[in-house]
């Protein structure tokens, strides 16, 4: 409790050299993000009119090699990060939550392109850590409310994660490193620059990482490639472009229950490809109890389960997450006039997925009681988004707009093992030629937005205008539906979206802030998850045109201080978030049987953030912050099935992985030889069901660094860096909701979190 007291005591305090103009232009933003956030490690918005923070590369950098952008942010205020892994990457297991709203309620942008809601089954985007290596981002923007008027999103209800990528030096540099830790992993990374002061400059870089699994029988590994280019045309106007092409496959770890990590521990897994023939038996097992609807095959094998096992899901022989993407963009800067600005970028996204799983509930052709059932993804995205920003006087306008046009297929599909002592397949690999297509459906969707700002300057005080309106028009058609999932046509439109803030010098460092956004989320298009389409046909028809699309209305305020020793921020918020959608499984979530959709009510959401940080004598620093949440569900649930209609008593309770209280804490060290960091990062108690009668227990983790540098004369020193993460070996459910939330009970729909794990890398510069 004393050190509680401690870090809340200094938790009036964060770092704020000054932002950019409220929602400037954002084809310029990212430059200028860059800059202004080089000398700082944490920035929070002075000047803004909403909650909003940065970190700069220097953030990425101290934390082990690799590691996602998303684990860097989880230090800020109502930011609730998970993962399975060390390195926050395991895409499976990767959650990001923000006052309460889950990831798919918030919105994702790199410069500029959107990158849609980032989950696992992303219909519409994808995951950051495929789009960019964490070394090439510049600036990482955390808005914890709706965000930025001018993202690119139709999904930012709670909040909106922006990351600008560097821009290329106006010389010859080559950045290198090389890591090699626990678990056999290995990353590489390498980055050439050249170019010149008033002509192309530009960089490609390459990454390489792979390991085995912390636990279970498997590896994960990335093959990344970035390149950006920018093209001076003449004075005031330059031409930037991006490619970039990930190619990861990884290994999933096996989902669990509280149930089985008391009988079973934190450490049991998947059977995996060195296991296979124990996996058939137990398959045979279960099709032999009838557990598993299969027909027995093998009535040889008994009908009862060796120890520990209890049923056919305590362990599966395999599973996987596969995606190929390539992204390409193009974007024009043009200065106008003294004060004008006008940008346009188009953009290209590919991408090529499976989710393989190894199904004890479907036989093989060739009389193996399980196949590998996958989840396809083919998309195809094109769109462009421009801008123009200028001042007039005391206002300073910003204008812009958004169309995308997505072509997603989405399909479920089985492939055959090979025979009872040969899978003659590996999870690994993009599979081909399936025995079986359950449903394979086509999703076009048009998005075009607009929005409208005025930042108004009147000295000290400055007040912010705006609104943003969007139409997000899907038809969905059927390839193969043999299942019955729905089709046809769905259509969201809020053409009028407010976004009003203030913000107020005070003096001596010291300002005020006011906001309220009000933002709507479109429907999702894809076959599974919370979309309209992952229910039945009749279930689209009957909701189709009563079906509300989910809303929120956020009011915050707060304080900033900031001095050349201490910055700190201090803000509280109101969310009220309206027509929750809620998917309503018709089975276990692992079958994968259609869902039901519907409106259940709202949310409302109270919350305190506070974070600071310090800068000490003799390079020492310390940084706090912690958040209230208080959450709750406003209705209770009604459901209507066969005439049967059934009430859930959720009205009161808290939001799932909504915990109330996150506290982090960091001291840090660094001259010019030696530097280090020391970060303590607390969660309390987490829900994991709507009725709130089972729950994960509160945890403290620790991780630390240490580096060297050697000054050998070179463009950069040579730097050696240890990491240590989970430094005190903390067993703990890291990731819940992996397999989706029930109303009671218990789930498998937990993932243990990584034991501790140690990395060392060598990065050079020249």
């Amino acid at each position: 409790m004393r050190i509680v007291a401690v870090l809340l005591a200094s938790t009036s305090l964060i770092a704020a050299p000054a932002f950019a103009a409220e929602d400037v232009a954002p084809a310029a933003e990212a430059a200028a993000a860059a800059d202004s956030a080089a000398a700082e490690i944490v920035v929070l918005g002075q000047g803004q009119t909403r909650q909003v923070q940065e970190l700069s590369t220097a953030e990425l950098t101290i934390h082990a090699s690799g590691t996602s952008p998303l684990k860097a942010i989880e230090k800020l205020p109502s930011v609730n990060f998970q993962s399975a892994d060390a390195f926050g990457n395991y895409e499976w297991s990767t959650r990001v939550t923000i006052r309460g709203f889950n990831q798919n309620q918030l919105g994702f942008n790199l410069d500029g392109i959107p990158l849609g809601d980032m989950s696992y089954g992303n219909a519409n985007g994808l995951h950051i850590s495929r789009a960019i290596s964490p070394e090439n981002i510049g600036v990482t923007r955390v808005s914890q409310g709706s965000g930025s008027i001018s993202a690119q999103s139709t999904s930012n209800l709670g909040g909106t994660l922006e990351f600008f990528s560097l821009d290329p030096k106006d010389t010859l540099g080559v950045t290198a490193s090389g890591s090699y830790g626990s678990a056999n992993t290995f990353r590489g990374f390498g980055r050439v620059g050249l170019g010149t002061e008033d002509g192309l400059r530009g960089y490609v870089s390459a990454q390489y990482q792979n390991g085995d699994k912390w636990k279970g029988d498997g590896q994960q590994s990335t093959l990344m490639i970035n390149a950006k280019a920018i093209m001076p045309l003449g004075e005031g106007v330059d031409l930037d472009g991006y490619l970039s092409y990930s190619d990861r496959a990884e290994q999933d770890y096996h989902d669990l229950s509280l149930e089985m990590i008391g009988r079973l521990g934190y450490d049991w897994d998947n059977f995996g490809p060195g296991r296979y023939v124990e996996a058939v038996r137990i398959g045979d097992i279960g099709a032999n109890r009838g557990d598993t609807g299969v027909a027995s095959t093998n009535p040889a094998a008994g009908t009862t389960y060796p120890s520990p096992f209890i049923s056919a899901d305590d362990a599966y022989y395999d599973a996987s997450g596969l995606r190929k993407d390539t992204i390409a963009a193009l974007g024009l800067n043009i200065d106008v006039g003294d004060t004008g600005k006008f940008s346009i970028k188009g953009y290209y996204h590919e991408n090529d997925g499976q989710g393989t799983w190894g199904t004890p509930y479907r036989a093989s052709p060739s009389g193996v009681p399980m196949s590998m059932r996958t989840t396809e993804y083919d998309m195809k995205r094109k769109g462009v988004f421009a801008s123009y920003a200028a001042t007039y006087g005391i206002n300073n306008l910003l204008i812009g707009g958004w169309y995308e046009k997505n072509d997603f297929i989405h399909s479920r599909r089985f492939y055959g093992y090979e025979s009872r002592t040969s899978a003659g397949r590996d999870h690994r690999d993009f599979q081909r030629n399936p025995f079986f297509t359950q449903w394979s459906i086509a999703f076009e969707t048009d998005t075009i937005q607009y929005y409208v700002s005025d930042n108004i300057d009147l000295g000290d005080l400055k007040i912010n205008v705006g609104w943003k309106g969007f139409s997000v028009d899907t038809n969905a058609f059927a390839l193969v539906n043999i299942s019955g999932l729905a089709t046809g046509q769905i259509n969201v439109k809020d053409w009028f979206q407010p976004h009003v803030g203030l913000n107020y010098k005070i003096g001596n460092g010291l300002e005020a802030f006011a906001g309220f956004t009000q933002v709507t989320r479109a429907f999702q298009a894809a076959a599974a998850g919370s979309s309209p389409f992952s229910t039945t046909q009749a279930g689209f028809n009957e909701i189709r045109d009563t079906l509300r699309p989910e809303s929120s209305d956020t009011y915050e305020a707060g304080l900033r201080y900031s001095t050349g020793i201490i910055n700190a921020s201090l803000a509280g918020y109101y969310v009220n978030f309206r027509d929750r959608l809620l998917v309503i499984p018709t089975s276990v979530g692992i079958v994968g049987a259609a869902n039901a959709l519907q409106n259940v009510g709202a949310v409302r959401a109270l919350g305190l953030e506070a974070a600071v940080d310090v800068k000490l004598p003799g390079g020492f620093g310390a940084f706090a912050s912690y958040s209230y949440n208080d959450s709750t569900y406003r209705d209770d649930v009604v459901i209507t099935a066969g005439g049967t209609t059934t009430i859930r008593a959720t009205k009161g309770k808290t939001v799932v992985d909504t915990p109330k209280h996150l506290l982090r804490g960091e001291l840090s060290y660094d001259s010019d030889m030696f530097y280090g960091r020391l970060g303590v990062n607390y969660m309390s108690q987490r829900f994991f069901n709507f009725l709130n009668d089972r729950s994960v227990g509160a945890r403290t983790l620790v991780d630390a660094t240490l580096g060297y540098r050697l000054d050998i004369g070179q463009r950069q020193p040579i730097e050696l860096q240890l990491n240590a993460v989970n430094l005190f070996d903390k067993r703990y459910v890291a990731t819940i909701g992996s397999n989706g939330f029930s109303f009671s009970g218990d789930n498998q729909t937990l993932l243990a979190g990584a034991p501790r794990q140690v990395f060392a890398t060598l990065k050079v510069g020249f």
